[in-house]
């Protein structure tokens, strides 16, 4: 098989997915689906661009499979994490306000947007593909230093959202702000590592001398992760629901701790 052939068949079905969540939430489905199956598309793509043959581009077939594991833990977890609170009912916030402000025609802008989504999967997937893809023989630094990152990002996210939910389930926290953990050193850590994982795969991608050209297309992961949780659909609106609903708490939250990137709390100012 090409790489071209490899990458019409996961943009295909990656289209196909987002095209049948679109459909079901059309129909009454809660919007949380929409995530969902984005979390485990991406692990299947990653998981194809790490394993299927590609002629030209064979790579060392142990990095291969070391990150198509890791690719899959990644999105297991967090595609049954998403799961988990989709199955207990409830409106995904964000989803909520754009149907809100698409009016009307919400349908066909939902359809473009999750269109939109299919193809930042397939860009992240080739983050995964050139890292897979390495033509370094036998293991460098710049693999162990990678997949440790990655493995970081994987337990770090899952410990985020662990601490959210372990928050939320106390009803004396009932209409709080979560500040606790590393929820006290950023507003959005679960955000922070699931980027940081997508840095792990540019690392093994660009190797110890970064002189495979190809590598270094491994960056468009972490790039257009960081744009899309910081700037786009990721805080923006959803700081924007807390601010709505949170109001003063959320406020004062906002002005400790960061926004992304970890660090320690801001002391208050005082007049």
């Amino acid at each position: 098989m090409s790489a071209a052939a490899l990458f019409l068949l996961m943009a295909t079905a990656i289209s196909l997915g987002m095209t049948a969540v679109w459909f079901a939430v059309v129909q009454g489905a809660g919007s949380g689906w929409v995530d969902t199956v984005w979390s485990f598309l991406v692990g299947a793509a990653g998981v194809a661009a790490a394993l299927f043959p590609v002629s030209g581009w064979e790579g060392d077939w142990q990095r291969r499979l070391l990150l198509a594991a890791v690719a899959a833990l990644w999105s297991c977890r967090l595609g049954v994490h998403i799961l988990r609170r989709t199955l207990k009912g409830g409106e995904d916030p964000r989803y909520a306000k754009l149907k809100e402000e698409w009016g009307e025609r919400w349908r066909w802008r939902l359809f473009l947007f999750l269109q939109i989504q299919a193809a930042a999967a397939l860009l992240l997937s080739t983050t995964i593909f050139a890292a897979a893809r390495n033509p370094a023989m036998g293991w460098q630094w710049s693999d162990i230093a990678g997949i440790a990152i990655i493995v970081i990002a994987v337990v770090g996210e899952g410990a985020a959202d662990a601490q959210l939910a372990r928050f939320r389930s106390d009803d004396t926290n009932r209409g709080k702000v979560c500040d606790v953990g590393l929820w006290g050193l950023s507003r959005h850590p679960n955000y922070f590592f699931q980027w940081l994982g997508w840095v792990g795969y540019a690392a093994v991608a660009i190797g110890p001398a970064g002189d495979w050209g190809w590598g270094w297309l491994a960056l468009a992961g972490p790039t257009l992760m960081y744009w899309l949780l910081a700037h786009v659909s990721g805080i923006p609106p959803l700081e924007a629901h807390m601010m709505r609903s949170r109001g003063v708490g959320f406020t004062a939250y906002a002005r400790r701790v960061n926004a992304f990137w970890p660090g320690p709390q801001k002391r208050e100012q005082t007049t």
